[in-house]
């Protein structure tokens, strides 16, 4: 199995990469840092699966460098790229936030989930609720890519 891991933050990219190598040893990891990496390494190599976080650069960060816009709602654009491009590929949402700001209001992480499974039926497979310090997550995890081999 391939995966695509899009994440920016160092501590949460590792820690996801640990839980996937004991969850599925026999797995190809590759990384994204950035919309626009994640969209190359979809272009260059579809994989079987997409990990996601939801706020991500436009660009990958470099010493001394922003990244790009900062974008809240970055795996979204990401989501559309493959829609936009017929590329079905199972993704999952892994966010540390428990709610996103947008139009002056929160939105909860379960109506996200039914936002994102209206607009994304093909791709999207699930949103996992990230916790360092709190396990379950990884259950959640394992559960979700079970389930997305399954259907593949």
């Amino acid at each position: 199995m391939q995966i695509l891991l899009v994440e920016d933050e160092d501590p949460k990219r590792n820690h996801i990469t640990s839980v996937l190598r004991q969850i599925q040893p026999d797995a190809e990891i590759q990384l994204a840092r950035s919309v626009r990496s994640a969209v190359d390494r979809i272009k260059e190599r579809t994989p079987d699966l997409v990990l996601l976080d939801m706020s991500l650069p436009t660009f990958d960060v470099k010493p001394g460098e922003p990244g790009g816009r900062p974008q809240g709602f970055g795996g979204i654009e990401v989501l559309r790229y493959m829609d936009r491009f017929k590329i079905v590929v199972p993704s999952i949402v892994i966010t540390a936030y428990e709610a996103f700001p947008k139009e002056g209001r929160q939105i909860q992480l379960a109506a996200l989930a039914d936002q994102l499974l209206k607009a994304h039926p093909n791709t999207f497979s699930g949103l996992i609720f990230y916790n360092a310090l709190i396990g379950g997550w990884e259950r959640e995890l394992s559960g979700l890519i079970e389930k997305v081999k399954g259907t593949t």
